[in-house]
Parts: C-alpha cells; structure tokens; sequence
C-alpha cells in the first residue's frame, strides 16, 4: 500500500477535508443525494428555501401540502433548464407566484443585518466522485454545489501517480461528452477545472474534442513552499466567501457580434457569439488586490496595471469598474467610497462591452451612462449631476467636466484609464484633476485670500487629489507613467499588478511576432550634380531629407514593392487555412499612395486574384502626378464598408497605412508586417504587435523589416518582456526645476515685476486675456530685439523643459514655493505668443543631387530571442532638446559621403555586435570620459579618443582579423572615429555647457 498522499483520491480527500474541516466553510455529501433526473441535490435547495425564507416556504406549504419539497425542487430545475445556472442565482425563482431567491451575496454593508444572516446559510457542498450520468457511469472527481445547484467540477490528478493536468484535460475532452448530458451542457455548470498539484487549466465550455483550456496560473511556475502549487483553487478560489463574490460580481455571460464574410452572399454578415467569461487568476487577482489595497489607502492614490495584450484587459476594467461602483470602504460607511466611476477610454468597442458586461451584473435601471461621439456636454451634465455610478467616456470628451463638477465638494471619484494615454501624463490630466477637486470651489468662495493664497490653492489643486482615485491599464508603460502612476515597493517604482507579455506569449493567448524577423538593408549611391555649387547644410537634417528622397523615388518603392508582393505570393497567402492579410507600414501618408499604386500595378502584373486596401487621413496631393488622393478614392469602397470590413472580404488581403491601424486594431488573420518605417520604444511593441492575435489556423507570423535595426527592435521588445521599475534613487528630482530656472533667468529676458503684474491678473481676474495681452507683448518684443535666432531657439528649448517638467511633477507632488507656479503660469502663456522661429528642412538639397544606385539585400532571417528579466526604466528626463545653435554644417559633398559610406560599408551582423563592444568599451573608459570635461580643447580630446579607440581596435586582431581589417581601412575608421566622438562630445562638452 501506497504512502498517504500519493494516490489520486488521497490529492480529492486533502482538497475536501481543508474546505470542510480545517475551514469548515462547506460539508461533504454521499453521491446518493444528487438527483440525476432533477441536476440538483434537493435537499439542498429545500433546506436552503426553509432557512432563509421562513415565511415564502410556509405559504407554499399551505398551497402544496406534503408535495411542496418536491414541488420547489421541480421548479427549481425547470428554471435551470430554462435559464440556466447564472440567472437562476441572480434572479427569483417564481413558484405560484412567490418568489424565492436561490443564493444570498454577501452584502456591501451591515445596514442589513437580516441579510448578513441570510449570507450566513448558504449551503456550500462538495460531492466526490459524482456519477452525474444515466446513462453511463462516469464520475467526476469533485463538484462543488451552492444550495443544492452544481456550478463548479474538478477533475485531479496527481504528479506522484505520473499524471497530471494533461491527463485531466484529456479526460474533460475524450470522456466527458456534453451531448445528451444536460449536467456537462453550456452554462449549467459554470467552469471545469482540470487540477494537476503542479498546474490548473479552465474551461467554461465543453465541446468534445474541441473544447478549449485556459491557463488558470498564478504565474509560469506555480510555487508554494507549505504545499502544494495549486492549493490556491482550494485555499482561495473555491472559498465561501471568494465563490460568492464569483458569482455574484464576475461571472458573465459575454455575447460578441462580429462581421464575418458571406461567400453566398459575397459580402459580410453579422454573427453572435456567446462565451461565458470566467476570470483568469491575474484579472481577479489584480480587481481583488486593488479593492483590499483600497480599503488602507482610502481616496486620492494613483495605480498602475500592467498586463500585456491578451490579459483580457477589457474584462478586468469592467470588473474592476462594477466592484468600484459598489465598494464601501468599511461595512459601516453610510455611503460608497466613489460617487461615480469614469471610464476614460478610446475604444468604441470596449465602451459597449462594458455597458453589456455591468449591465449583466447588476439590472439597475440607470446605474451606467454611456457617453459616446454623439453625446453632448448636457448628457454629461446630466450624468455626473445624477450622480450616476459608472460613466464611459472618452479622453476627447472628458475635459467638458471641468465646469461641471466643481460645484460638488463632498463627492469622491474614481478614475479608470484604459491604455493609459500618454496625455494623461500632461495638460488634460492637471485640467481633470483641476476639474475634479474639491478645493476648488471651496476657495473660490473666499474672496479674502490674497494672491499667494490663491495661488498656492491652484497648486495644490495640480497635485494628487484627495477625492480621486485613478488606474492606469496598459501593457506598455512609458517611463514617466510608471513615475506617475506606479507603486513604490521594495525601493523601486512599479505597477500594482503586472500580467506580463512573457506570460501571455508562453501560455499561448498572444503569438510571438518576433518568431521570424527577416531583415533587409538598403544601399544605395548618390552623386552631386556636376555643374552644382557646393553649399553647406545641417548634416542631420540633410541626411534625413536625403533619405526620404531617396526612398520616395520610384525604383526605390518598386523594388521594396516586389519583394513584399512576391514573399506574399509565395509565403502568406496560402497560411491561416488560406485567409492570411499583410500589413505595410509606411513612414508618411505620400509614402502609403505611392506604395498603393505600385502595388496596385504589379499585383496586376502578377495576376493575383486580391487587392490592397490603403489608410490614411485627409488629403494627399502628389507633385509627381499632380493629383490629390484620399482613402476612398485610392479603395473604391466609399459608403460600403469601413476599411476595417472590407479588410475581411477575400478581395482585399493587404493593408497599407500610415499612421492609422498601428495601434488597437485588432485583426487575428494579419500575419506577415512589412515594416518600412521607422520605429522605436513603446511603438516598436504597439506596431508589431497587429501580429500576436491568435486564432484557428495561425501558426507563425512574419515581419520583414526594411528600415530598422533588430537588435533595437529586440531590445524594445525585451524591455516589456517582464515587469517595468524604476528605481526611487532615479526618479525625476523636484530641484531639476530650479536648475532649468536658473538656465531661464540667466537669459535675463523676463523682469519679476512683469511676472508679478501678469500673476496678479492671471489669478484674480476673470475674462483677463485682453489685460495679460501687453505683458506677453513687451517680452515678446525685448526677445526679438535682443537674441538671434539660435538664442531664440535656444530660450525657447529650456523654457519648454521647465513647462514639462514642472506640468509633469505637480501631479505627482504638491509645491509650495508660489513663485514656481508663478514662473509656469507666465511661461506657459509667453511660449504661446513668442515668434514662431521656423526651422526649415533643406528641402532645396534635392535639386543638388540625382540618384546614382539603389538596392536592398536581405540580411538574415531569425528568432529575435527575448530573455525572461524585468525592464528597468530611468525616469522622465528633463532635457528640453536642442536648438538652432545645435546644427552641425557640413558641405554637401561630405554629407553625401557620410550617407554613401554609412550604407555601402556592409557591415556582418557579428561585426555589428563587435562594433557595439568597442563602443561600450570607450563609455565605460573612466579616464577617457573624464578627459571630456576637463577643459582640454576640443583637438586634444580628440587626439586622445582616437589613440584609445586604436587600442580598443588592436584587441580584434588576432581574434577576429577580417572585423579589424575593416574598422582600420581609412574610409571606415575615420567615419567610425567621427561618429563616435561627435556623440560623445555632444553630450559630455556640449551638454554640460547648456
């Protein structure tokens, strides 16, 4: 005989004796009491009926006599069958017209101690070893019943047997057939566990061999050093308490419509879909977490979540919304901790899910006000005055309640923010907090204050308000929205709650997009026009206008066209079961008409039985044909369909944009990206992300990547691979303030006694701009008179960098030194009125230069591998970006140089791993850098940078002759030398002295 805990039935006996006996939150009952014929245990549902509804369960008697146990119980099942499990839970059940309530959620309050009670005698059950068919005698492991009526089976398995959760999934699949067994049918019984005592997978829908199962883990690796790693279904999930608050506030039916071709028809219809939507374990845990959090932290604390495409970010908001809507800080609070709960979002779609969702969880007649397009300020009006519990808005229509709320000082608001928007880290964020705060309103009514006073109220009003709470959801946090919204733990800023794209990739809810990375290089020669003058230009405005020439020409779009079309012909179109799309994403909306009409003639050329479909805003007018293009005259589906359907007929299987469709669409069949533009930071991960949608068929996805650096593309990716932090030592430093004042001051263009003047009316006066208007006007002069256009530029950079930084801090903490809001109210308003200095791109260049060769080569096609690790940020910088002054000139035939040795070096990719270890080198070169800013003119430090890069070559030539080779030929070194050291000196010389 085996030891204790090594077979199947000993892992059950361990699940049932903590829930009944060490917990004692449930009792175990023989597999005798369940009613086959009935799907319920009526016992149960009897004694539940008797316990808590006295009164209801008399009257019946009276009606039925001896007959009324039977009778409930029938009724009981008819509505299950009817209605299924979940209505009959949340609505009454009518027996001759009394109506009994078949579960008792635990209420928000103790203002109902009657109904505390009633919570108190639900009747939580396990049954082992369930034979839940007539037919055959299959059992399953554990089911789990409230008051009688089954909403939860488990299938075990134990690792010590040689079985695991596998096995358990196989058995649901191959063994637990729902045809023609009512007990196993869709949304009787609410979810399927299959538990090993390493993993768990879900399913809320068995369907034979089809039935799908999701990860229900707490991470990659479940641990528990007391345990087992999956005591988290027994010792938290399947509680009282936690199965309750499941019922009752997260499980949802979820009905989706979708536009699907039609090939009878040849156009699309509309389908629905239904799926009961059970909660994975990081959406409940990151709802759970937040409401207990706040039960410490009250009001007026930001939070971040951070959990990667295919968290089932749109489930969670909404759950997170309802729980927030109904949230009571302590049992004895008279009122909800928020009066109403906005949801800032900017996708359609997402906003009717959530009024669908909540509406299922509570039928309260007008607890949601859904604000779209078409709403006007007076809806709003309406809603925030009616104090209405959840308002689905958009970040466009959110600064209407400025003028709207203030007049309420004794309401609380939360504030759910989805993909957390870059604006709500500047103006719209400081005018909601500004619009939401009670102070406001509260100063403004005395009229005594002096102007610091009211000053200092506006201050306070710029920093976390104590009536408001916001959350942040995204999956790809900038540096300054973990400084804004993130949590500070162990020493580090981070988000509250983190699903990671790690995570989701590995269990298989978003495909890796970097899978296959082909990438390609451009070469290509220029020549100055003979008879040309040669002119000196900025370089880098040079060299970006040269490139753009260069890859707007038409041999250039030809080429790059060809080699799309072809690998679309030969390697897409046939994937995802033959309906696989392509993507190309240009760098400007000229590019994405050009791309259009080559592509739209050499997939004439080719035959090819589909067409590409193009996106872009406005109007495009192109000076080689002298037309104008727009999106429905480049398409051809003008009043048809929105580009989006359209992309789902057979007719259409490529989408050209620019700058639309980057972000937020959400397409399963795209599956190759043709990337020509380019990308960097959180964009690299937005862009490329179209691809990871999973769906029936999908196998792999490509990119082909004709702008970009892979090892750039796989460093942004790998920076959100794992959790995001910035270390509390690199958190944007309040003093960084003073010293861009100080920078502003020393230009000696503003006087303090204008900045008091202008304050004075600023914060005192209503309707003031006519009054402010000679202020702004006199400096306005005074800068134009004295500073040439560098210096111009040059005021105008730092005096941005103070707006930012100060607009950005003030969120994030309260200032108390009037003069700073001073300095930025002026600022704010001087930089609106200063002479516009226009920086003009040397446009004129192209006429200088023709076109001599162009070609592209594919480089390599790989695996761009992403490590498991977190991505440490390093804090909003407070550089404002350089000016005019910054221009590097150089002649135009030097520049064309640069441009021809920089593309036609053909550098390997091993080579280009050795070139960034010399590079790495010299930075780290302690003597060297110091040797920078040390006051030597600018020849000796470069005397010295090239000896010490020499040494750093040397180092190759045994080891790798042929990299040495080339970083020590003339051409190639000098570049390599002038590059690296005009980088280092502009930020050790150049930047220190700004």
């Amino acid at each position: 005989m085996g030891a204790k805990g090594t077979k199947e039935n000993h892992f059950e006996e361990h699940i049932v004796d903590y829930l009944t006996q060490t917990v004692q939150e449930y009792h175990q009952l023989d597999r005798s009491s369940y009613d086959k014929k009935l799907l319920l245990i009526p016992e149960e549902v009897v004694q539940f009926v008797k316990d808590t509804q006295p009164k209801k369960y008399k009257k019946l008697g009276e009606q039925y006599g001896n007959r009324v146990d039977e009778v409930i119980a029938e009724t009981v099942s008819r509505y299950l069958a009817q209605q299924k499990t979940l209505k009959v839970l949340r609505e009454p059940v009518k027996v001759s017209g009394v109506k009994l309530d078949m579960v008792y959620f635990k209420p928000s309050t103790n203002k109902t101690p009657e109904h505390e009670e009633w919570y108190k005698k639900n009747r939580m059950a396990v049954v082992r070893q369930l034979q839940y068919s007539e037919k055959k005698n299959n059992s399953i492991d554990l089911v789990f019943f409230v008051n009688g009526i089954p909403v939860i089976t488990v299938e075990l398995k134990n690792a010590l047997t040689g079985q695991n959760h596998h096995n358990a999934i196989k058995q649901y699949m191959q063994d637990r057939d729902p045809k023609g067994e009512t007990f196993l049918e869709f949304r009787r019984c609410l979810v399927h566990f299959a538990a090993g005592t390493e993993k768990i997978f879900m399913s809320t829908h068995l369907k034979g061999k089809s039935t799908f199962f999701l990860p229900f883990n707490k991470s990659l690796h479940n641990s528990n050093s007391d345990g087992f790693a999956t005591s988290y279904l027994w010792e938290d999930v399947l509680r009282k308490d936690s199965l309750l608050d499941l019922l009752q506030n997260y499980i949802n039916l979820q009905i989706d419509k979708e536009k699907v071709y039609d090939p009878k028809s040849g156009g699309l219809k509309e389908i629905e879909s239904k799926k009961l939507i059970f909660p994975r374990w990081h959406q409940r845990r990151a709802v759970q977490s937040l409401i207990n959090q706040l039960r410490t932290d009250g009001t007026g604390k930001n939070y971040l979540v951070q959990h990667s495409a295919g968290s089932g970010k749109s489930n969670t908001i909404t759950w997170l919304a309802y729980k927030l809507a109904n949230f009571y800080q302590n049992p004895s609070d008279k009122r909800s901790m928020y009066d109403s709960v906005f949801v800032v979002t900017d996708r359609k779609v997402l906003n009717t899910q959530l009024q669908k969702n909540i509406r299922q969880l509570d039928k309260t007649t007008g607890m949601i006000a859904y604000l779209g397009d078409k709403s006007s300020s007076q809806d709003l009006k309406n809603a925030i005055e009616d104090r209405k519990k959840i308002i689905i808005t958009t970040i466009q229509k959110f600064r209407i309640i400025s003028d709207l709320v203030q007049n309420y000082k004794d309401r609380n608001y939360a504030i759910l923010i989805d993909e957390a928007h870059s604006s709500q880290s500047g103006e719209v964020a400081r005018h909601m907090r500004k619009a939401l705060s009670l102070e406001e309103a509260a100063e403004e009514e005395n009229d005594s204050k002096d102007i610091d006073d009211i000053i200092t109220s506006e201050i306070q009003r710029k920093g976390q308000q104590p009536n408001i709470s916001q959350f942040a959801f995204t999956a790809t946090p900038k540096d300054k929205t973990v400084q804004l919204f993130g949590t500070e733990i162990d020493g580090e800023k981070k988000a509250f709650d983190t699903y990671s794209m790690e995570q989701a990739i590995k269990e298989g809810f978003i495909r890796d997009v970097l899978e296959n990375y082909m990438s390609f290089k451009r070469y290509y020669k220029l020549l100055k026009k003979g008879d040309i003058d040669d002119k000196e230009y900025d370089k880098k405005k040079t060299v970006r206008v040269l490139n753009n020439y260069v890859d707007l020409q038409d041999h250039a779009i030809e080429i790059k066209a060809k080699i799309m079309l072809e690998h679309f012909a030969a390697e897409t179109q046939d994937k995802i079961e033959g309906r696989a799309r392509a993507m190309l994403v240009t760098k400007s909306r000229l590019h994405a008409v050009r791309f259009k009409r080559k592509f739209d003639d050499i997939m004439r050329d080719m035959k090819l039985p589909y067409e590409a479909l193009v996106a872009f805003s406005g109007t495009v007018h192109d000076e080689e044909t002298g037309e104008d293009y727009t999106e429905p005259s480049m398409n051809g589906i003008e009043g048809k369909f929105l580009i989006e359907e359209a992309f789902k007929l057979p007719k259409y299987r490529i989408l050209i944009v620019a700058n639309k469709y980057q972000t937020g669409f959400d397409e399963p069949l795209l599956h190759t990206m043709f990337v020509d533009k380019k990308l960097g930071g959180p964009n690299t991960v937005q862009t490329l992300s179209r691809l990871n949608r999973t769906t029936r068929g999908k196998e792999g996805t490509m990119v082909l990547d004709f702008v970009n650096d892979p090892e750039q593309v796989q460093e942004d990716f790998q920076k959100y691979y794992g959790k995001n932090f910035i270390r509390i030592e690199n958190l944007t430093d309040a003093n960084e303030l003073y010293y861009k004042l100080n920078e502003i001051e020393n230009y000696d263009l503003i006087y303090d006694q204008e900045v008091e003047k202008f304050a004075e009316i600023f914060f005192s006066e209503e309707d003031n701009f006519e009054k402010l208007q000679p202020i702004l006007q006199e400096v306005s002069r005074r800068f134009e008179d004295q500073f040439n256009d560098g210096e111009q530029s040059e005021f105008k950079s730092v005096a941005r960098s103070f707006v930012r930084l100060y607009r950005f801090l003030s969120q994030i903490m309260t200032f108390t030194d009037v003069e700073l809001e001073k300095k930025y109210v002026f600022l704010t308003a001087l930089l609106k009125v200063l002479p516009y200095v226009r920086q003009n791109l040397p446009l004129d260049v192209v006429n200088d230069v023709e076109l001599d060769s162009y070609k592209v080569q594919h480089s390599y096609t790989t695996k761009l591998e992403l490590e498991s690790g977190d991505g440490e940020m390093q804090g909003v910088s407070v550089d404002g970006g350089g000016g005019a002054n910054d221009e590097d000139l150089d002649l135009l035939s030097k520049i064309i140089k640069t441009l021809n040795d920089t593309y036609g070096l053909d550098l390997t990719q091993e080579d280009k791993v050795d070139f960034k270890k010399v590079k790495d080198n010299i930075y780290s070169n302690d003597e060297l850098m110091s040797f920078f800013n040390s006051g030597n003119s600018k020849a000796n430090i470069k005397d010295k940078f090239d000896g010490e890069i020499d040494d750093e070559l040397l180092k190759f030539i045994d080891k790798k002759l042929e990299f040495y080779n080339k970083m020590t030929d003339d051409k190639s070194n000098a570049l390599f030398k002038a590059m690296l050291f005009n980088e280092i000196y502009d930020r050790k010389v150049r930047g220190m002295r700004q």
